[in-house]
């Protein structure tokens, strides 16, 4: 029992660090709330590494993976008619707001974090990781996270698979 406590602490400790990354890399990007493109950036800046391995395990650049975000923006601004030279720089971040109640997201950053639980009530004993937000991104079926792993040639469910192995591991 003891120990199921040690683990849920460490989550907790977890969940904190890929909140906070994700809004870091939302607002970086001018976006006042992070979506599930956001969580993944975050898990690769996870400290046990396993979202980056589980991307090289297809062979495939997880720092790419930013740029890849910046072009599906760029291609859906474009598409309205649009034109941005890239994604916001780093002088256009937003400002780190004013700490609500709640913790807000996007609807697709909602799934993330909805599916995550789902996750840790399966399997409460095994600890979370970046690997576990890559594979509840890379399951989702549409958004810019997944059209960007897609443009990066990375097949979700490729990455699914080496997600797994990462968690397991």
């Amino acid at each position: 029992m003891f120990q199921r406590f040690r683990q849920r602490l460490r989550d907790m400790g977890t969940i904190r660090l890929l909140c906070e990354g994700a809004e870091r890399h939302a607002r970086g990007n001018g976006e006042p709330q992070p979506g599930a493109e956001h969580f993944l950036l975050a898990s690769l800046d996870l400290p046990d590494g396993s979202a980056r391995r589980a991307f090289a395990r297809v062979h495939a650049d997880a720092d790419d993976f930013c740029a890849a975000v910046a072009r599906q923006y760029d291609q859906a601004l474009r598409s309205a008619g649009v034109e941005q030279a890239a994604w916001p720089a780093g002088d256009d971040a937003l400002p780190e707001p004013q700490r609500p109640s709640l913790y807000r997201a996007q609807a697709s950053g909602q799934a993330v974090m909805q599916r995550l639980a789902e996750l840790r009530k399966a399997d409460p004993a095994a600890p979370l990781r970046g690997a576990h937000v890559l594979l509840v991104v890379a399951s989702m079926e549409h958004g810019v996270a997944v059209r960007s792993l897609r443009a990066m040639g990375v097949e979700p469910e490729a990455l699914i698979a080496a997600a797994r192995n990462e968690a397991a591991a």
